[in-house]
């Protein structure tokens, strides 16, 4: 027993000292510095510096059996997000990292029942100035502006149905960013990746690469704490801000229907993708607007029973339109659509989708509300008695430092 108290009463007086040398601070102190404000940072001097941050979104959720039907056909009560984030520099401010893990059952791709991927981001920076740098990892590619935008500051529980099917998502490959040296407001960034155009934690691939390109120009100057990445105008912008953007994707020998996302093709195919998308805000009213286009010739893939898998050509478009009505409230309105090509009109049907959205912001994106209520219908078949529509609904509370 003694041996017992002796070891407990050595380990409160190790938590003890070091506990208060983590909150040391002088000017002269060799020690770890510890900040809790964005996060919680570690540093030391300018050997390195670490910043802690982590999230989780907790939902409920049904949809319809039809627009009619109001009986239930899907409930989703799970946790969608869960989240730790790591970055900062290591001997040199110059040299930054970013490494971001996921744990819930969808953040691992384990919905469809694969394998285990916790490793959503995992890149290297170096940075030549403050107007250049490039990396080298897996990482978002620079596609469009709703994907690239964290799911920590999205104004919805979700992001659109034209984000599912169009979106470049991550990949793994090197990255290059380069803001234009200019006269006056105006913002000129240029953003490109050269990656395997396999998706996420790709096993070894072919010889064929994945090529994106992205133009961003801001007439107006840049926006109040990048806002410009980041849903709903939090910061009340006294004059408008407007960012208008452009990518191009190329993914050659493409393995999968939707770029790096989706099914397994049978055969490879090349993919090309446009997206255009702006962003603009104003005195609590913000607007976000996408479209995307994706070809490939000879879609159509299939295996030798006959089964088809193609490549999702088509177009999309998604358009919010947001309002803060008090303080810490605010009322969204989505507008979504994809439309397949007529040569995949057999394999995939076209769908629309309005949702309208609140948000109650207790501590900015980081501690909000959230309830959604929306109508999907497909091929242009409004009525409710169409037994492809449905109803649904979500309620979110988001939480994280």
């Amino acid at each position: 027993m003694r041996r017992i108290l002796i070891v407990r009463l050595l380990v409160t007086f190790l938590s003890f000292v070091l506990f208060q040398s983590a909150f040391a601070q002088n000017e002269s102190d060799e020690r770890s510095l510890l900040q809790v404000q964005k996060g919680i940072s570690f540093t030391k001097d300018s050997l390195y510096s670490l910043n802690l941050r982590f999230r989780m979104q907790n939902r409920i959720g049904f949809r319809t059996e039809s627009g009619e039907d109001l009986g239930f056909e899907q409930t989703d009560f799970r946790i969608r997000r869960l989240r730790v984030r790591l970055d900062g520099f290591v001997f040199n401010p110059r040299i930054q990292y970013y490494i971001q893990l996921g744990f819930s059952k969808s953040d691992m791709d384990l919905d469809g029942g694969e394998v285990a991927q916790p490793i959503r981001d995992a890149i290297l920076y170096y940075h030549f100035s403050p107007n250049f740098y490039v990396g080298m990892g897996q990482a978002k590619l620079p596609g469009n502006r709703e994907r690239v935008i964290s799911s920590g500051n999205l104004q919805f529980s979700d992001r659109s149905i034209a984000n599912a099917f169009f979106t470049l998502d991550r990949d793994f490959g090197v990255f290059a960013y380069y803001t234009v040296p200019s006269i006056g407001k105006a913002v000129y960034q240029l953003k490109g990746a050269i990656s395997s155009g396999e998706g996420r934690n790709p096993s070894v691939g072919d010889r064929g690469l994945s090529y994106t390109g992205r133009l961003e120009v801001l007439p107006f100057g840049k926006f109040a704490n990048g806002g410009d990445y980041s849903e709903g105008d939090l910061e009340l912008e006294p004059r408008p801000k407007l960012s208008i953007g452009a990518s191009y994707n190329f993914n050659e020998s493409g393995s999968r229907a939707r770029g790096q996302l989706g099914p397994e093709l049978y055969q490879k195919r090349d993919q090309q993708v446009f997206i255009a998308d702006l962003m603009l805000k104003y005195k609590g009213w913000a607007l976000l607007g996408e479209y995307f286009s994706r070809n490939a010739s000879n879609p159509i893939t299939s295996n030798p029973n006959g089964l088809r898998q193609a490549v999702w050509v088509g177009t999309g478009q998604n358009l919010q339109v947001s309002k803060l009505i008090s303080k810490h409230g605010e009322m969204a309105f989505r507008y979504a659509q994809i439309t397949p090509k007529q040569l995949i009109r057999n394999l995939e049907m076209q769908r629309e989708e309005t949702t309208l959205g609140y948000t109650q912001y207790v501590g900015g994106h980081r501690v909000k509300l959230q309830g959604n209520l929306g109508y999907s219908w497909a091929n242009n078949q409004t009525l409710l008695r169409q037994t492809s529509n449905y109803w649904f609904g979500l309620f979110q509370v988001e939480f994280g430092i």
